[in-house]
């Protein structure tokens, strides 16, 4: 499974794909709007520094204003995915900038019917938000299920991004039932090296080599 970082801030980037654990990432406008940076830039220097995919949004909700706007975040670097709501109009969208060699990641998606609608209309990436599902009294992790069963049977090229990705569980989850990405806010992705043993484990080692009185040097 693909780790993305669902993030605009340049040093958690950094810190992520320098151990390794980075294929991608992944933005919106409330998280431009968190960096307190202008969108092109921020969006130019996380291309620079990662190799994988970097899903940029458009904010136009017609048509024609979608496409006018993805033809410039587009040009920004090869790795852009161009970010479409999943609406008519950003299926259209879609359609049209995947039949042009775009990628495309179809967000803000909440059922089945809708991920199958995107892989219709060629999306490179689907988003479905697990945690807001979560929120309303919904197993998220029932809809990643869904969507996996559904495009396996059609043998869609669509990638199934677990977004709204809330705790280690979530990532546990979508692993299990194979999803192709999840991405989470920084810390989240930190949080799966930790285990008790783990800190247990170091802390008696760290003792044990003190009474040795040696260095490694």
């Amino acid at each position: 499974m693909k780790f993305f970082a669902d993030t605009a801030i340049i040093d958690d980037i950094r810190d992520l794909a320098d151990a390794g654990l980075l294929d991608g990432v992944t933005t919106n406008p409330s998280l431009i709007a968190k960096s307190g940076r202008n969108f092109l830039e921020v969006v130019a220097e996380i291309c620079g520094i990662v190799e994988g995919p970097v899903s940029a949004e458009v904010v136009a909700l017609d048509f024609e204003g979608m496409m006018r706007e993805a033809e410039i975040v587009r040009k920004i670097a090869d790795n852009v995915a161009v970010k479409l709501p999943l609406t008519i109009d950003g299926l259209k969208a879609c359609k049209a900038l995947t039949d042009d060699g775009t990628m495309v990641n179809v967000t803000l998606c909440f059922s089945a019917n809708q991920a199958l609608l995107a892989a219709k209309a060629g999306a490179t990436f689907i988003s479905p938000f697990v945690g807001r599902h979560d929120d309303i009294g919904f197993d998220g992790m029932d809809l990643i299920e869904d969507i996996r069963l559904i495009y396996d049977n059609y043998d869609f090229g669509t990638e199934i991004l677990v977004a709204s990705v809330r705790h280690p569980i979530h990532v546990l989850q979508a692993a299990k039932i194979g999803a192709d990405v999840m991405t989470a806010p920084p810390a989240v992705i930190k949080q799966l090296v930790k285990h008790p043993l783990t800190d247990k484990g170091i802390e008696s080692f760290m003792a044990d080599w003190a009474k040795t009185g040696q260095t490694i040097a």
